[in-house]
């Protein structure tokens, strides 16, 4: 950036130079523009990733087109290359643009969009892309991803020129079919439209092309680095027991992140060739409007059409608005129904045993039947907001097209202006009108826009929270010691409420000890175990481990994924990390030998296994492990009193170097345990 703020600041001191010399208000302006541009670009070195890279072509493109403008205001522009001028204007539009990037830049919708998009386009992570002709490279995926985005917005740029190209085929066209000259009728659509529109169905196709790549990269990295941060630092259990957690996270990542790609990419290149088509068609409207007067006076305004499409388009604008507001908040909350309403569905599929055996089915049909009417509720009010913004916005673009042909028709039938000029005046009263009613035309998908992005962020906010759950004194600190017993100091734990749970707790485990703890339900067993985890946040006090500690912890309802019986045995380990024999034998240890044929099936272990079945999977998983720290959370409460002392003699077995601490309530347990720890309630 610094130095092509550099390059531009010498293009404005030449451009201002050359001004002297020709006293041209445009030049002096593109002089100005481009100072002004060059001071936002120098300026726009800490500014957003994502949208350096529009400053960065605006930048170039003040420099490239500004030097066409320059060579031909100089009278150094070759005359037979007259027809292939640029604008006038263009260089000191995408100065100004670049200019309104920066400024932009400070608005909060737009913060809220850069602080999700920046990390993509600044990542570091290399990969490996086919580029045509140059074959694999091995690139940094932002530096791809600007290139493509770069690419993107190039022929966007491009599509307006050759919009407005057409344009002029048009209005000689239609001149020609006035004037009934067939010669010029066939050399115009032979030779102007058919190249012109050949060049724009293939950059149509290429922009296709690159666009669907681009987002699925986008779409691949953002992912990865939600799903990342998700699961890391044990975030989405924090984010469980905290009040304040986004609600449905599987939504957010598997939707709102696809939608929030493609509305970003679409609305960011949607608005810049939007804004190119309204400088370009605004500079052919208001050279039109030489030929034309108010009406019933003989008074020439500068621009006339062009200020009455901005005046209806202003109305318009602001009516869509008033009407449609309410929307930002409706969508929002249409999707968090809807997610809620799928969760209670896949929640009954994953319970359905229990649901049956208590005869529940009115019960959840009821439930199921409120989380449903929320979204039928929600989906009414979106209904009725939308039906007025339905009514206007009809009403509105069916009145559109004919306006241009109201205000030329006076002027056309006076003889005053051809059919060809009354034809490019409906034209680009549309293009300016429709660039100009931005709004009215995206405003139903701009307010799901807005709720995308406000459940990212919130999602952002709450795993931010959750991390720092605990990172602030007082907190449960976690040290480590070249001894072998572990450690609790003056340790309190408290609930999320803040109420106390276990208060100034003192122990010590000893290395290869058998302890089973014991207390009454709600007096903290669980939390302890999850605090010398590391996953228990609230709480202060210290827990010192063994340097070489190895712990694993077996809660009550084993987590089973839906996979292989061979990733579900060694999770969480991947499924060749150990080989088959050794399944095997953990699979026989564990009292589960009817499983071993099962091992590559794929299913829904959790609710093909019963409760006593699962655990005993955990219990092989532990002996694939073989952790020296074994916390056994209830376990083996769903097994039977001989299988339970047959699975402790296996543990005692196979795992003799390891220390195991169970919590359970039978009495029968004791006698596979050396010592006992009762907790009381607080």
């Amino acid at each position: 950036m610094k130095l092509l703020s550099l390059l531009i600041a010498v293009f404005s001191i030449l451009t201002l130079g050359i001004a002297t010399q020709s006293s041209d208000v445009s030049v002096y302006l593109l002089g100005f523009a481009s100072l002004g541009c060059a001071l936002t670009t120098w300026r726009s070195q800490k500014l957003s990733s994502f949208l350096k890279i529009f400053v960065g072509i605006f930048g170039v493109e003040v420099i490239a087109f500004g030097c066409a403008f320059l060579v031909n205001k100089t009278g150094y522009w070759p005359p037979a290359l007259k027809d292939y001028l640029l604008p006038d204007p263009l260089p000191l539009t995408v100065a100004i643009f670049s200019i309104l990037v920066y400024l932009a830049s400070f608005i909060s919708v737009v913060r809220t969009i850069t602080s999700i998009a920046d990390p993509y386009f600044a990542s570091i992570d290399m990969r490996d892309i086919r580029i045509w002709p140059f074959g694999q490279m091995h690139l940094r995926e932002s530096h791809v991803a600007k290139a493509m985005i770069a690419f993107l917005v190039v022929i966007n740029q491009a599509q307006v020129g050759m919009s407005v190209r057409l344009s002029f085929f048009s209005r000689d066209w239609f001149n020609a079919i006035q004037k009934k000259d067939e010669a010029a009728f066939w050399s115009l659509l032979l030779t102007v439209w058919s190249f012109w529109v050949t060049i724009i169905v293939f950059s149509n196709i290429v922009e296709y092309i690159i666009q669907s790549r681009f987002e699925i990269r986008w779409r691949r990295w953002l992912t990865a680095q939600y799903v990342g941060n998700w699961l890391g630092q044990n975030t989405h259990y924090r984010m469980s027991i905290t009040e304040t957690g986004a609600d449905n996270p599987d939504q957010r990542i598997a939707a709102d992140i696809n939608m929030f790609i493609g509305q970003t990419y679409g609305y960011s290149i949607t608005l810049l060739s939007t804004v190119t088509s309204l400088v370009s068609f605004s500079i052919i409207l208001w050279d039109i409007s030489s030929n034309f007067t108010i009406p019933w006076t003989d008074t020439v305004l500068p621009g006339f059409l062009f200020w009455i499409a901005l005046i209806y388009s202003l109305v318009g604008t602001l009516i869509t608005h008033l009407i449609g507001r309410a929307l930002v908040r409706l969508n929002f909350d249409q999707q968090k129904y809807e997610a809620n309403f799928r969760f209670s569905l896949a929640r009954l599929r994953e319970y359905s045993e229990q649901v049956a055996l208590l005869r529940g089915d009115k019960a959840e049909e009821s439930m199921v039947g409120r989380k449903f009417g929320a979204v039928m509720d929600n989906f009414l009010r979106i209904v009725d907001r939308r039906k007025r913004l339905m009514i206007f916005t009809s009403v509105y673009g069916q009145l559109s097209p004919i306006i241009p042909y109201i205000i030329s028709e006076p002027f056309y039938f006076a003889g005053k202006v051809e059919l060809g000029v009354m034809s490019q005046t409906a034209g680009a009263f549309g293009r300016v009108e429709g660039a100009l009613t931005f709004f009215i035309n995206y405003y139903v998908s701009l307010a799901d826009y807005k709720a995308v992005l406000d459940r990212l962020s919130s999602f952002d906010s709450a795993m931010d929270n959750a991390r720092n759950l605990g990172a602030a004194p007082p907190r449960i600190a976690s040290e480590e010691h070249d001894r072998r017993d572990l450690l609790i100091q003056n340790l309190s734990l408290h609930l999320p409420n803040g109420r106390l749970l276990l208060p100034n707790l003192d122990l010590q485990f000893s290395a290869n000890d058998k302890i089973l703890v014991t207390g009454p339900s709600g007096s903290g067993k669980s939390t302890l175990f999850r605090a010398i985890a590391g996953i228990w946040p609230y709480g202060n006090g210290q827990i010192v481990k063994p340097a070489d500690a190895h712990l694993m912890l077996l809660p009550q309802k084993p987590y089973i994924p839906i996979a292989s019986l061979r990733e579900a045995i060694t999770y969480p380990s991947l499924a060749d990390s150990y080989d088959d024999e050794a399944i095997r034998k953990a699979l026989i240890a564990a009292h589960l030998p009817d499983l071993v044929a099962h091992l590559n099936e794929v299913d829904n272990w959790s609710q093909r296994l019963s409760g006593g079945e699962q655990q005993r999977l955990a219990i092989a998983r532990a002996l694939l492990a073989r952790p020296n720290w074994l916390f056994l959370d209830e376990a083996t409460a769903a097994l039977d009193e001989s299988t339970e002392a047959a699975i402790y003699q296996t543990l005692a077995e196979h795992l003799p170097q390891t220390t195991i601490i169970s919590i359970g309530h039978r009495s029968s347990l004791m006698a596979f345990h050396n010592s006992k720890i009762e907790l009381r309630r607080a």
